[in-house]
């Protein structure tokens, strides 16, 4: 049994490159000899989403991101490249492809440099200032308390706040 499947998974594959995303995926299911409610228990979709994408009736399935995640899903649940479904998604829905958006350095003033340089010098100032006002207000509770010892008072204003 496992020789004929392996030899209709060949065949669907050699098929596929002509094939659309439905039929290929119908064939992948059937050569892996899943029903759609099968594959619906496992994937987590609705029969109905299944059969429509199968079919394509892209009308009746989500958009963008949400149908890609739909075929990547069904594309690991039958063991077949993700990669190629996804572009054969492409070709026939016309989803472009999720692209970052990154802006070259050069697109950047040097005004907007310089801005941006300065804001982080000053953040940074602003927490040291921040932590040594933090730093004088605890010394100063310690000796007020009496945490100090009296040889570490090199002031003798510091000597009259101990008392």
């Amino acid at each position: 049994m496992s020789q004929s499947l392996t030899k209709e998974t060949e065949g669907v594959a050699a098929t596929s490159a002509t094939q659309s995303l439905g039929a290929t995926l119908r064939a992948l299911r059937r050569a892996k000899q899943l029903s759609v409610a099968e594959v619906s228990a496992r994937l987590k979709y609705s029969v109905r989403q299944l059969e429509a994408l199968e079919a394509e009736q892209w009308e009746l399935l989500p958009t963008g991101v949400p149908l890609r995640g739909l075929v990547k899903n069904y594309g690991r649940l039958l063991e077949a490249d993700v990669d190629s479904l996804i572009v054969m998604l492409e070709r026939e829905v016309g989803i472009p492809g999720v692209q970052p958006i990154v802006l070259p350095s050069a697109a950047l003033s040097s005004s907007d440099m310089a801005m941006q340089s300065d804001l982080g010098q000053r953040s940074s100032w602003g927490w040291l200032v921040v932590i040594v006002v933090l730093l004088i207000v605890a010394g100063f509770y310690a000796i007020e308390r009496g945490w100090v010892p009296d040889s570490w008072l090199i002031f003798d204003w510091l000597k009259s706040l101990k008392q």
